[in-house]
């Protein structure tokens, strides 16, 4: 592994001790590196009522862009269980994917597993902007 993902991945694990699921008691961190090489980082944030939960994923993604951001270039999420992005942070991450073919999404277990992705294979339908007419 490299040592940009290495680095992607320890971020991924540290926001992850960040995160407040007392609902469902799944912790899950997760880090974006920008088209920069800035890394950004976001930890599931629950709620009572549930709907209002955050995920770890556009939790980072909402940091990002609010700091100036909009180009993702590789992803790292930390959980329990190698869980993929849920269909929501997935369709998220692709508004700021400029190729989702190219961007890694790289998922990492307790037990120390670690599988890579392109963002294409796990939404490889997203709803895109160019599909909307406009200029």
């Amino acid at each position: 592994m490299n040592p940009a993902d290495e680095e992607l991945i320890t971020a991924a694990r540290g926001a992850r001790r960040f995160a407040y699921a007392p609902y469902s008691r799944y912790d899950v961190g997760a880090a974006i590196r920008d088209a920069e090489g800035r890394l950004w980082t976001g930890a599931n944030v629950e709620n009572a009522s549930y709907g209002l939960s955050i995920c770890a994923e556009r939790a980072a993604v909402a940091k990002m862009v609010s700091e100036g951001s909009r180009h993702i270039a590789s992803v790292a999420v930390s959980n329990r269980d190698g869980g993929t992005p849920c269909g929501m942070c997935l369709q998220t991450l692709s508004e700021f994917a400029p190729d989702p073919e190219s961007v890694m999404v790289i998922v990492t277990d307790d037990a120390g597993g670690i599988s890579r992705h392109t963002l294409r294979d796990l939404m490889p339908f997203a709803f895109r902007s160019d599909g909307l007419g406009r200029d």
